[in-house]
């Protein structure tokens, strides 16, 4: 799945919270469904869908909170995870655990296209 998730999920995106996304070789997607992006800096920090608005803590109820509220009325929207590749992995599996603990099951990775 991860495979997968790599091939088909390939978004680069300029912002203030900058990361350093890992590179993979795939094709680029050309859904127009709007995602939820989980940004994760190499600090851990959160931001959801606007790399400039970091969330006030790291906490798990925290990150769930901001997830429903950017979610809305629906009840399994596509979600990105867009860590940078020097994120660390507890924040990653965070973001994991909150996705799963909402009952989402649409979550992707972002990765930058290898040159």
């Amino acid at each position: 799945l991860l495979i997968f998730f790599m091939m088909t999920t390939t978004f680069n995106k300029e912002s203030q919270l900058n990361i350093d996304l890992p590179e993979a070789k795939g094709e680029h997607s050309t859904a127009a469904v709007e995602v939820i992006r989980i940004i994760i800096n190499n600090e851990g920090e959160y931001a959801i869908n606007e790399r400039d608005r970091h969330l006030i803590n790291n906490q798990l109820e925290t990150l769930k909170r901001a997830l429903k509220e950017a979610a809305g009325e629906r009840k399994n929207p596509p979600l990105l995870i867009s860590a940078d590749k020097k994120a660390p992995h507890y924040a990653v599996m965070k973001a994991m655990e909150a996705v799963r603990d909402l009952g989402f099951v649409r979550l992707s990775f972002e990765a930058q296209q290898a040159e």
